[in-house]
């Protein structure tokens, strides 16, 4: 079986051998490295090239958001879940417009963590429970405020199908294979989900899907 292999970043100690134990008791995880600060995070994944890199959102030297910024930039195969303090909207947004794939709150590290680590390495995204939980709520809230109408009805079901599949992670390329249909096809559409929805780019469509439901 091949192990999914993984670069814990988190400049304290105690917090790492505490996701160290819960991986290591996984026998499709392997732990290939830590580090204790952004920089050091950053060069560990250039030279070991994990499949998977979970960072604090708050490190010296270097910043969770500036380090999964790096690193996807040089490796996009290499999958990074940022861990926070902040369920709020906007860091989630930051951390998706550097690159994240998963988005967990430290107090639910311990839960969410392994499931994270499996669904980001197929490719998937993953948010705690309670981040989409308050983005949902928030979304709601602005939605009773405006007195706007959800604009998901105006999608069509094909729409709905490839929101789905972007906001997973997939290229377009990617979801033209899955569909069947052309890549100038699956552009076209992705262009008419951004206005029906009024997103801008695939970070915000991510938040958007989350917000949703539509994916966890």
């Amino acid at each position: 079986m091949k192990k999914i292999r993984i670069l814990l970043a988190d400049d304290h100690q105690l917090m790492r051998s505490g996701l160290r134990l819960l991986i290591e008791q996984q026998p499709d995880l392997a732990i290939v490295g830590e580090a204790g600060d952004g920089r050091e995070a950053v060069a560990l994944a250039n030279s070991l090239r994990p499949d998977v890199a979970v960072m604090d959102i708050s490190m010296p030297n270097l910043n969770g958001i500036e380090a999964a910024h790096q690193i996807t930039q040089g490796h996009a195969e290499i999958a990074v879940i940022v861990l926070s303090m902040h369920p709020d909207e906007s860091y989630v947004l930051r951390a998706l417009k550097a690159g994240a794939k998963g988005y967990l709150l430290k107090d639910s590290a311990e839960s969410d963590l392994i499931a994270a680590v499996r669904a980001v390495a197929r490719g998937k995204s993953f948010f705690s429970p309670a981040v989409s939980k308050v983005l949902l709520d928030d979304y709601i809230r602005k939605l009773k405020r405006s007195g706007a109408e959800d604009a998901y009805d105006l999608l069509t079901p094909r729409e709905r199908e490839i929101l789905q599949l972007v906001a997973e992670g997939k290229s377009n390329k990617e979801v033209a294979n899955l569909l069947n249909l052309s890549v100038y096809t699956v552009e076209t559409h992705r262009s008419n989900i951004m206005q029906k929805l009024n997103l801008k780019g695939v970070p915000e469509l991510t938040l958007y899907a989350v917000r949703k439901g539509i994916i966890s």
